[in-house]
């Protein structure tokens, strides 16, 4: 099941919640290296993570965090216009329609086919979530492998601008606009699949 927690210090979905922030500082601190804040020796939470932040979060049969992914309004304080404008040098894309996507977490613990399994489950539901809500495109930073994968993956999208090397590899920025169509076109790709359990 994917769940859609809004608010999340005030979810009722709190194994879900605490087990998505120790399984990101597993994967982004502990494997991947990342200097970001760690709360309590044991959750990755950064300065993003607030009331307004709405996260799409795979669970297993005990509510428990498999995968996740992190949305934010560009209206608001977010990472690619506070943190990695560089990587957008014809302006970071804000507006009332245009959302960030960020922190996908698959953990190491997962095989590659589960991973795949969930990453493609949780862009469905971005999709679905865009389509409910009237979000008209998503900007995001990834790893520039990982952002090749993406633009190539059906939708529209583009690149922001040019990769730039970080400490940890080169990253850059994207754009993925939706559409009624965006379904069907993930759908060629096998991208997109029909989430039979979601819950707010």
């Amino acid at each position: 099941m994917i769940l859609i927690i809004e608010n999340a210090p005030m979810s009722p979905h709190q194994v879900a919640v605490d087990t998505m922030f120790a399984d990101r500082k597993a994967l982004f601190v502990d494997l991947f290296g990342w200097d970001v804040p760690v709360v309590d020796g044991r959750f990755e939470i950064d300065q993003f993570d607030g009331e307004h932040v709405v996260y799409l979060v795979a669970v297993d049969g005990d509510g428990a965090h498999e995968a996740s992914l992190r949305l934010l309004p560009t209206e608001r304080p977010h990472m690619l216009d506070t943190l990695f404008r560089n990587l957008c040098p014809l302006g970071v894309p804000t507006g009332p329609t245009i959302w960030e996507s960020t922190r996908l977490c698959l953990p190491q613990r997962h095989g590659a086919a589960r991973r795949r399994q969930l990453r493609n489950a949780l862009i469905s539901a971005m999709v679905d979530f865009a389509l409910a809500r009237g979000i008209t495109r998503y900007t995001g930073i990834l790893p520039e492998p990982f952002r090749k994968e993406v633009l190539a993956m059906g939708w529209l999208a583009e690149p922001l601008g040019p990769a730039v090397r970080i400490p940890g590899g080169p990253v850059g920025a994207f754009a993925a606009h939706i559409a009624p169509d965006t379904p069907d076109r993930l759908r060629w790709t096998c991208i997109y699949t029909e989430q039979l359990g979601r819950a707010a």
